[in-house]
């Protein structure tokens, strides 16, 4: 199979680009948003609580995970991946419509902002746990969109390989890959920390109704994710500016996802462990 022929630039005005890997975040963003605001005004699925913020907070709040994303998705970039950047040319540290994102910064990013946003409204720890839930549930549509936006760009590929899978990363904008067939890991990841995520997110909170024990579906996909990308981190190349040692010892996304992997354990076992009696009533 051959990289198709998509330009990642999906159409220009003049020296103003729209690329796919942009649509993507908004995509992600639009979606992730409308179904947020399903989610909380279904109230059969938070019983005995309320959903942790309302249709108004709801809003405010999509703006304060934005800039979680982008700022903790770049800076993280820069200091997970590729550092030299900041001291041989940091004016590019803010080019992020050519790419050059990181999951895990952008994680760190969001956390911090719900971090921030539960202190600035004197939420209860109930409400920030389920505050995490909510947008576990929506994070692999964004996930999910940004995978195939690598895809399309001709980046993040994988390792050379010689199954029916093996994709040749080449085409008429981009030979970034060379002409030896690869792991299409991008894909890989857009089914796995995409749609199965989200299918598994969409069952504990509708099925199974989880919202109950906050932190449980929060805990699932921050494992989950971690242990799809720990797999699959084996046969995706690792970043050319990595040091030796996570090249061929342990990739650096392997190491972050470990850590991903242990905090998701903490969460799920914390809302097994016992359930909450007295749920605490929200704060409006």
């Amino acid at each position: 199979m051959t990289l198709p022929d998509i330009n990642p630039v999906l159409f220009q005005l003049g020296p103003v680009a729209i690329r796919w890997y942009a649509l993507a975040y908004i995509a992600g963003i639009v979606l992730g948003w409308l179904y947020l605001g399903r989610l909380i005004r279904q109230e059969n699925l938070w019983a005995p609580r309320t959903a942790p913020v309302n249709s108004d907070q709801l809003d405010d709040l999509v703006v304060w995970m934005t800039l979680g994303v982008i700022l903790g998705g770049r800076i993280g970039f820069l200091l997970f991946y590729d550092m030299k950047i900041l001291w041989s040319h940091p004016l590019d540290a803010f080019k992020i419509w050519e790419g050059g994102m990181s999951f895990h910064g952008g994680f760190i990013g969001v956390v911090a902002a719900t971090l921030l946003y539960s202190y600035v409204k004197k939420f209860t720890l109930p409400q920030t746990l389920n505050l995490g839930d909510l947008l576990a549930c929506a994070a692999p549509i964004g996930l999910f969109f940004g995978r195939i936006a690598n895809f399309i760009n001709g980046e993040l590929w994988g390792r050379e390989t010689s199954s029916p899978f093996g994709m040749i990363f080449c085409n008429t904008y981009t030979c970034s890959g060379g002409i030896t067939p690869r792991h299409p890991s991008q894909l890989y990841e857009a089914a796995t920390e995409g749609l199965i995520l989200f299918a598994v997110a969409w069952y504990l909170a509708h099925v199974r109704k989880e919202f109950k024990r906050p932190g449980l579906i929060a805990g699932v996909f921050i494992a989950g994710y971690g242990i799809f990308r720990i797999l699959i981190e084996n046969v995706r190349e690792p970043d050319e500016q990595m040091w030796d040692f996570f090249k061929a010892v342990i990739t650096m996304g392997q190491t972050l996802s470990i850590l991903m992997v242990i905090a998701g354990a903490a969460f799920i076992w914390n809302a097994v462990r016992k359930d909450n009696p007295n749920p605490a009533k929200n704060v409006a």
